[in-house]
């Protein structure tokens, strides 16, 4: 059973999304948060696999509370539900640990499948579009002087073999785990193998942020 917890400033969203989980043999809502600061005192109480995230929220907002969440150390994940009409609210809800993202316009059945891949680890994401946000973020940046100087080798990338390196950089390229196998000449099997060790000797929550991580080493420059 994934427990979720619902957090947004909207009841009649709240109330919406309540009635569509519970609608699910395998999920069940352990609470509702008006704004960012219940949200994080009820995951830290209740302990939900999933927290459905709004963004926009008075007080402590989404991102912040998606912050505070993940900097406990605890199991539970986000899924950030944004109005997606900024890019760089999704952005730094990523940035801030979030697992996934999706727009409130989404299908019931995208919303479910979101949740039930976060609660297991997965990214809700596509890699394309990921590539495609932090592209169109990065690029509204602005530029700084000292980036021509060459920084230092980031010490999440030295444990990387060469192979995990590879692997990273094409997984901030977008590249899914059939592409990688079929462009790699790999199996499928040993991809996900790699992907699951780059994870674990990076300290990334999942793709997206092996994603984020791929960006800020300079593995990946936006296109």
């Amino acid at each position: 059973m994934t427990t979720v917890l619902i957090a947004d400033d909207q009841p009649l969203q709240r109330f919406g999304s309540r009635m569509l989980l519970e609608s699910q043999d395998d999920m069940t809502v352990v609470g509702e948060a008006a704004n960012g600061s219940e949200a994080v005192r009820m995951a830290a109480e209740l302990h939900p696999d999933v927290v459905l995230m709004d963004i926009r929220m008075p007080g402590l907002d989404g991102i912040e509370a998606t912050r505070r969440i993940t900097a406990a150390g605890d199991r539970t994940r986000i899924l950030i539900v944004t109005t997606f009409d900024l890019d760089e609210y999704a952005y730094a809800g990523l940035r801030a640990g979030a697992s996934g993202f999706l727009v409130k316009d989404a299908q019931p059945e995208e919303l479910l499948s979101g949740i039930r891949a976060v609660a297991t680890g997965d990214a809700v994401v596509a890699p394309s579009l990921t590539r495609r946000l932090l592209d169109a973020y990065v690029h509204h940046l602005p530029t700084d002087p000292a980036a021509e100087t060459p920084a230092p080798e980031n010490p999440r990338l030295a444990s990387l073999t060469d192979r995990e390196r590879e692997i990273l950089t094409v997984i901030g390229q977008g590249w899914t785990n059939t592409e990688i196998a079929t462009r790699l000449h790999l199996a499928e099997s040993t991809v996900k193998t790699h992907v699951g060790r780059i994870l674990a000797k990076t300290g990334s929550r999942d793709r997206i942020q092996a994603v984020i991580l791929a960006y800020d080493t300079k593995l990946v420059e936006p296109s």
